[in-house]
């Protein structure tokens, strides 16, 4: 899903100008479409015409036995779970810096091009410490605020006022503009010294990352994140009895995952789904059809594929097309086909459902029953 630098953001003065703050377009001024235009239609999927790299018993072997923990590390061995420093979970070499005054174009790129899902945000390149980040969750707000699908409140209106005289002027506008509008996660940090029993805590508020920091300062050692706790918890598992024994139990009987769903029928258009992610501060969000069959996943991260003004039409378009321009994007990108819903029921275990969590990096897997609506088990259901 990687894009070159060269064909995201680009200039005000490139063949295809950026996303810039604006009105929506106004019936009258949106584009007609031509007679071939209309015969044409949208391009099939890839995936119609190209063989499953995994045959469908292979596929269901994969989803009824994911991959096992792999060995623990000795070095836990023995300790309480609860009463490791979270600056042991860390590595420094994960962070990824940009400054205040970044352009917002120059920003996602580097979102985009290093593969990280989050930037510190500093005000010097020589300093240490974060004052904010930059994720996929602020690119989608950008979005929405610059395509005209969000209005700022009475409060912001002077500074997107501001942003969209900087924008018909073609000056950059800075990370900092760009973050004060709208609502934004909390951003939180504890001293590396700080337990695991601490970390869940704060992660149990809703809250995904966490910036790890020296202890007695504010410099940076790490980021910790909801799925990077629960893997080494199921990697480690073996070195923690107390939570070992909560693995062979099934979801049901543990009492975990959330009833009230929050999901999207795919016939609506793509731009509802990142509005209704950005104001119920969601990172993914299921699709579903009439009979709210999940059929696919829309996530924050995927807004990468809008970034360019000549995909502005797709936000207009069905949260179906999306998926399709996304498995497609997957499918060219990695070479294999990409299975959208990895899937549970309430009665797989505990250890099932999060080495799917761990094996495919999601943040959700949806369970169902019979007809009933599905429930959504996530990380933080994790606790």
């Amino acid at each position: 899903m990687q894009t070159s630098s060269s064909e995201d953001l680009r200039s005000p003065q490139s063949r295809n100008p950026p996303i810039r703050p604006g009105k929506s377009p106004s019936p009258i001024q949106s584009h007609r479409q031509s007679f071939t235009e209309s015969l044409r239609g949208h391009p099939p999927s890839p995936r119609a015409a190209r063989q499953p790299s995994l045959s469908q018993a292979q596929l269901q072997e994969l989803l009824n036995n994911p991959p096992t923990a792999g060995t623990a590390d000795p070095k836990f061995s023995g300790r309480d779970w609860q009463t490791i420093g979270v600056g042991e979970l860390c590595d420094p070499a994960d962070l990824r810096w940009v400054e205040f005054d970044t352009g917002i174009e120059d920003a996602t790129n580097l979102l985009i091009n290093s593969g990280a899902h989050v930037l510190l945000v500093r005000h010097r390149k020589d300093e240490r410490a974060a004052h904010a980040t930059y994720d996929y969750r602020d690119l989608t707000q950008y979005l929405l605020f610059a395509t005209g699908q969000l209005q700022p409140d009475e409060e912001h209106l002077p500074v997107f006022t501001s942003l969209a005289k900087k924008a018909q002027a073609g000056h950059t506008i800075p990370l900092r503009d760009a973050k004060s509008l709208g609502n934004k996660e909390p951003f939180m940090t504890l001293p590396s010294t700080a337990n695991l029993t601490h970390a869940i805590e704060v992660f149990g508020g809703g809250v995904h990352r966490i910036v790890i920091v020296e202890e007695g300062t504010d410099n940076v050692v790490g980021i910790l994140s909801q799925l990077r706790l629960v893997k080494f918890l199921w990697e480690n598992g073996r070195n923690f009895p107390i939570i070992d024994r909560l693995y062979p139990h099934t979801i049901k009987d543990l009492g975990i995952g959330s009833q009230q769903t929050i999901c999207i029928n795919g016939d609506k258009a793509l731009k509802e789904a990142l509005k209704l992610m950005n104001n119920e501060g969601l990172t993914s969000l299921a699709v579903v059809d009439n009979h709210l069959n999940v059929v696919g996943n829309i996530s924050n991260v995927d807004v990468k594929l809008l970034t360019r003004s000549s995909s502005a039409p797709l936000l207009d378009n069905t949260c179906i097309h999306f998926i399709s321009v996304i498995l497609s994007t997957r499918g060219m990108n990695e070479g294999k086909d990409s299975f959208p819903v990895f899937h549970v029921n309430p009665y797989s275990t505990l250890a099932h459902t999060v080495a799917k969590l761990v094996a495919t990096k999601a943040h959700r897997s949806v369970a169902w029953l019979g007809p009933s609506p599905p429930g959504i088990y996530t990380l933080t259901n994790r606790n």
